[in-house]
């Protein structure tokens, strides 16, 4: 870790999070709840069982193809509840405004939230607003929290994942990153590229109406399928093999990768999640997603194995094979 200043691939979700993470937060709060490093803390209350969550928004541009910095910061607040098996029910937004930005952008900015919010069957029920002189911000930040119920017999953790379980995706990836950088970058394609931001609750909620013994998810947001799964492997002990012929990638997504530089494993999600299910009961969860607008393409794309422990091999689509690693700086800033 670099011990003298921030950098930006300290917020990447990739190496470099982590080591902040390990080596500056844990000392100071390890705690029962933190110690899992999920993307949500589960606590027993009085004999429910609470998740809660925490993100900030600092996304540019805040408006992009398919959405705003307002959708994201409510559906990623649901979605990182809902991976964790919580139903989500309330969050809060903490508001820093810079000085100067037009109000009609912030009133836009607002409606997306509510609607958002709408959408996924959550209520915005406390907040916080804040404003920073001109100069000193970036027109909005947005944090949000959330808290979520997990039915009983709901258990997600690295540590129930067995080798011979299947790994599932709802759909393509790589949508919101490279919508992000399409306006960044001034590109145009034949066919548009737009966000895949979406809250996920109502599919986690179907999975499990098949299911309740899924081992493990995740969205993979920062960092992309990468870091999400170079994680599981690191703390389930496990190894995780993936077949590339199987990972949905649009074309227009992999003409853009192929333009930028970047792999699609690597980039950012927003509507995307990825499930460790036991393998007899991977066709019937499938299935089941497919009725649901969020999971109409879901798959299987590899499975856990009781081999390379600790690392994500990637079998290419020409038959060879190559180990993915967490990303080492950071490849999209800003991009959540």
């Amino acid at each position: 870790m670099n011990k003298t200043k921030i950098l930006l691939g300290h917020g990447s979700g990739g190496k470099l999070s982590a080591e902040l993470i390990s080596k500056m937060f844990l000392p100071a709060f390890t705690n029962e709840f933190l110690a899992p490093l999920g993307d949500q803390a589960v606590m027993n209350i009085n004999g429910t069982r609470i998740a809660f969550t925490t993100d900030s928004y600092v996304v540019n541009p805040i408006f992009f193809p398919g959405g705003s910095i307002g959708d994201v910061a409510v559906h990623g607040t649901v979605n990182d509840l809902a991976v964790g098996g919580a139903r989500p029910l309330y969050i809060s937004a903490g508001v820093i405004l810079e000085e100067g930005m037009p109000m009609d952008e912030l009133e836009r900015v607002v409606s997306d939230m509510k609607n958002a919010c709408e959408r996924a069957g959550v209520q915005l029920v406390t907040g916080d607003t804040k404003v920073v002189e001109k100069g000193k911000g970036d027109k909005i930040f947005i944090n949000t929290s959330g808290i979520g119920v997990i039915d009983e017999g709901i258990e997600m953790h690295p540590g129930r994942v067995q080798p011979g379980d299947k790994i599932i995706v709802n759909g393509p990836i790589g949508e919101h990153g490279i919508a992000i950088m399409s306006i960044r970058e001034g590109l145009e394609f034949e066919t548009a590229i737009t966000s895949d931001t979406a809250p996920l609750n109502h599919l986690v909620q179907d999975m499990l109406t098949v299911s309740k013994n899924i081992r493990w998810m995740r969205d993979p947001t920062r960092g992309g399928l990468s870091s999400s799964l170079n994680e599981l492997a690191q703390t389930s002990k496990k190894g995780i093999a993936l077949n590339e012929s199987d990972i949905p990638v649009s074309e227009t997504v992999k003409a853009a990768c192929e333009i930028l530089g970047l792999d699609p494993l690597y980039v950012a999600n927003e509507g995307k999640l990825l499930a460790v299910v036991p393998a007899d009961e991977a066709e019937d969860i499938v299935i089941a997603m497919h009725k649901n607008p969020q999971g109409k393409e879901a798959r299987v794309i590899g499975e856990v194995v009781d081999d390379h422990y600790g690392y994500v091999l990637l079998k290419t689509s020409i038959g060879g094979n190559r180990v993915v690693d967490m990303l080492a700086g950071e490849q999209l800033p800003r991009i959540c």
